[in-house]
């Protein structure tokens, strides 16, 4: 019994090769220098990431990034949570009554001197339309400047902003214009609509309850 006979238990060289017989199909044979390579896992075994690559997370389980803090998991954003316009968690800082009046006159003091020139022009016409021009000039710039950004001189000396309910952002100057319109709602009926937000849950008038529209003290 030779060596390379296939009946002799102990001729068969490690690996179950015989000699000069050639690598199977599917074998290779490292290369010269090369270290010999690990064996693959088959289906089933755990996959190893390579390394620096985090392990993917299967079928089921939270992705990372999607869960939010102190929230049960699946569990869907709470209705009435407030929009990202806003800027502030939860729910936003209505501005009370107060700092809503506050604004109201500072917003009239900045009035009173271009309405002081029309009564004082009574008997001066250039002076009466200087004053009448000013006045009108004013609340043009007030009301642009309202529908841009949310705030009159008033509302951004009280630190406070007008802005849509829906998504926080401000009303546009077209709707800056209909609110101050729909403010007559709030003096018919003994002026009780410009007293309103004093128990309003938000703060709310008359006329921002047709526009949609908020008082939120800014950050």
């Amino acid at each position: 019994m030779s060596f390379g006979d296939p009946n002799n238990p102990y001729g068969t060289p490690p690996g179950g090769q015989q000699p000069g017989q050639q690598p199977g199909y599917g074998q290779q044979q490292p290369g010269y220098g090369q270290p010999p390579q690990p064996p693959q896992q088959g289906y089933g075994y755990p996959q190893q990431a390579p390394q620096g690559v985090p392990p993917q997370q299967g079928y089921g389980y939270p992705q990372q990034g999607q869960q939010q803090p102190g929230q049960p998991y699946g569990a869907y954003p709470q209705q009435g949570q407030q929009p990202a316009g806003y800027g502030y968690g939860g729910e936003p800082p209505y501005a009370h009554w107060g700092l809503r009046f506050a604004a109201t006159l500072v917003d009239g003091l900045i009035f009173a001197i271009p309405y002081a020139l029309v009564l004082i022009g009574r008997d001066t016409p250039v002076l009466a339309l200087v004053g009448a021009l000013a006045l009108l000039g004013i609340a043009i710039w007030q009301l642009i400047q309202e529908g841009k950004t949310g705030q009159t001189v008033g509302k951004k000396a009280l630190n406070i902003r007008l802005l849509r309910e829906s998504d926080g952002q401000p009303l546009g100057v077209g709707m800056a214009f209909v609110r101050r319109i729909a403010h007559f709602l709030d003096s018919i009926a003994c002026y009780l609509g410009w007293l309103w937000p004093l128990w309003d849950a938000k703060k709310q008038t008359f006329a921002d309850k047709v526009c949609s529209s908020v008082v939120v003290r800014s950050q």
